[in-house]
């Protein structure tokens, strides 16, 4: 682990605490239950894994173009990660592994400020059918939009650092995400970023490359059951530095060429890099080798 010596800005993480990182929380503890649980779906047995990892965002929020979708349900990251690279493109990053119960990003919903009549106005769509559609979920008070964050590609594409999460550098998680837009009226595809063109976080706890640079923050750094879990509680992650294309699918096959442009300029998408920005706030996470979870 590089430069052992220095501390790590507001994380407050001693180089005691760096060794136990390094040497893998040594002890032993109780079976999976209390704190062990937060690694249930951890696949700690596949010989890939080197550890186990389960985070929570309690709080933040997303802008996306022009609207800002605050976090106010908690989102939960959860599975295992393989041993950080020493060499080649992911050289101090670990790969995740999906979570067991192939949920490693929590699909959590997140209500859309201003709803369904912040993204359309019935009387711009010149289709009298659309238009009667969308009325009438107006009038039956339909009209509360979520906004449910997805992955966009496999588990394996998410990259971690540790180092970078707790030494407030660089990127510590890289995600490619999509946003999925819900309500009756938009159908069951209504998604900003996709498989093919998707969002990329690149999260930081320390500064962003931007024109307009925000922070995060590592938070504080403890250590329970005989030094086996890591515990970093308050972390703020940030990212304004990716770009966001315009939805797709949104009211179904057909419908979806009279509103996606219609969405899309209510949303202000597409968005280039710097107009959008993820903030991901009151981050507490839990950390431990996946030899120490299976033996317990």
């Amino acid at each position: 682990m590089r430069n052992l010596r220095r501390e790590a800005g507001g994380a407050g993480v001693s180089v005691l605490a760096l060794a136990l990182m390094a040497i893998g929380f040594a002890g032993s503890a109780s079976a999976h239950t209390g704190e062990w649980a937060a690694f249930n779906n951890c696949p700690s047995t596949n010989p890939t894994v080197f550890k186990c990892l389960h985070s929570v965002t309690n709080g933040g929020s997303v802008k996306l173009g022009k609207k800002t979708v605050p976090i106010v349900n908690p989102v939960t990251l959860e599975g295992g990660v393989t041993e950080e690279a020493f060499e080649g493109p992911d050289e101090g990053f670990g790969r995740m592994v999906a979570a067991a119960n192939g949920q490693t990003l929590s699909k959590t919903p997140q209500p859309v400020p201003g709803g369904l009549a912040g993204l359309v106005n019935c009387k711009e769509i010149s289709n009298f059918i659309v238009r009667l559609s969308c009325e009438t979920v107006f009038e039956n008070g339909l009209t509360g939009v979520n906004a449910t964050l997805e992955l966009a590609r496999p588990a394996s594409e998410i990259r971690v650092s540790q180092n970078n999460l707790v030494f407030e550098e660089g990127t510590a998680l890289e995600m490619p995400v999509k946003v999925h837009l819900e309500n009756p009226f938009l159908g069951s595809s209504c998604y900003v970023g996709s498989s093919s063109n998707p969002l990329i976080w690149r999260l930081t706890t320390g500064t962003t490359k931007s024109p307009t640079p925000i922070k995060g923050t590592g938070g504080t750094l403890t250590f329970t059951e005989e030094a086996q879990i890591l515990h970093l509680a308050g972390t703020s992650l940030v990212d304004n530095t990716w770009a966001a294309p315009g939805v797709s699918g949104c009211g179904g096959f057909g419908v979806e060429l009279i509103l996606n442009p219609i969405i899309n300029s209510q949303v202000g998408v597409p968005a280039a890099a710097g107009v959008n920005v993820a903030k991901l706030e009151k981050v507490n996470s839990d950390l431990a080798l996946a030899e120490a979870v299976n033996a317990h």
